[in-house]
């Protein structure tokens, strides 16, 4: 199944309001499932936003809570959903990507990796040790989250490792878009795979985020993409097109790893 249907939702997060956010979340899902779409992109924490000092009580479980919901989601409309969410472990809380797929089922978790001090992720959550990346009917595919996104080694592995597609939600604020839409790019080129990304847009809490959520093509071309308001993206890609772009520029045989490992 190289061809994928993929929805960007990006929406509008109200702090700390889990159920107005929840509500929001699954109107998306029910939209992208409604036209077509294998899968749906969600924000970074888009249940909570970046309510971290109340992350202990606004966190829950992997199966349950909103991660349930999210799987009962998944399996009413048959649609793959990903996006962030505050997940409890033990005494600590995690800023976790699941990917849940159409059956409802939990293929990964994805913990982010590199914490952001800038938002005081460093203070509330536990970083992730390990980068995930999962087979999938349309090929091998990778997560990240926001932040992570400044960090090419990681997307550079799953690359290397055989991505095809990586998958990003994140809230990234509006005063720093511009390095969103560069580094996406950026992203897409160097590892000549397609980018899947989902910000959120407008004001959460004091922070205005700056959407632009998009979907970027193995050549570095922005195949749609979002502006600053809340709203859902649908768009058809072809993941053979990976290869196409892999032999035209065989980056990857041309690297020398004996001289930077």
């Amino acid at each position: 199944m190289p061809k994928l249907t993929v929805s960007l939702g990006q929406m509008n997060i109200a702090i700390g309001d889990l159920r107005r956010n929840t509500k929001t979340a699954e109107d998306l899902v029910v939209e992208a499932a409604r036209r077509g779409s294998h899968l749906v992109v969600l924000p970074e924490l888009w249940a909570t936003g970046y309510a971290l000092e109340q992350a202990k009580e606004l966190s829950t479980e992997l199966n349950v809570g909103v991660f349930a919901q999210v799987s009962t989601w998944a399996t009413q409309n048959k649609i793959s959903v990903v996006g962030s969410l505050l997940e409890k472990r033990g005494l600590q809380v995690s800023n976790s990507a699941t990917f849940v797929a159409a059956n409802g089922r939990l293929m990964g978790v994805y913990r982010k990796i590199h914490l952001f001090k800038g938002m005081d992720e460093d203070r509330w959550l536990q970083p992730g040790s390990a980068p995930l990346l999962m087979e999938l009917p349309w090929g091998l595919t990778g997560i990240a989250i926001c932040y992570d996104l400044r960090f090419p080694e990681l997307l550079r592995r799953y690359a290397v490792q055989g991505a095809k597609l990586i998958i990003i939600p994140a809230e990234w604020p509006i005063e720093r878009i511009d390095h969103w839409c560069a580094l996406l790019q950026a992203r897409a080129i160097e590892n000549q795979a397609f980018i899947v990304a989902t910000n959120s847009a407008g004001k959460t809490g004091d922070k205005i985020f700056g959407g632009h959520s998009a979907v970027i093509d193995p050549w570095g071309k922005v195949l749609v993409e979002l502006g600053e308001h809340p709203g859902l993206a649908t768009i058809d890609i072809d993941l053979d097109y990976v290869d196409t772009i892999r032999a035209r520029i065989p980056v990857f045989d041309d690297r020398r790893t004996d001289i930077y490992g």
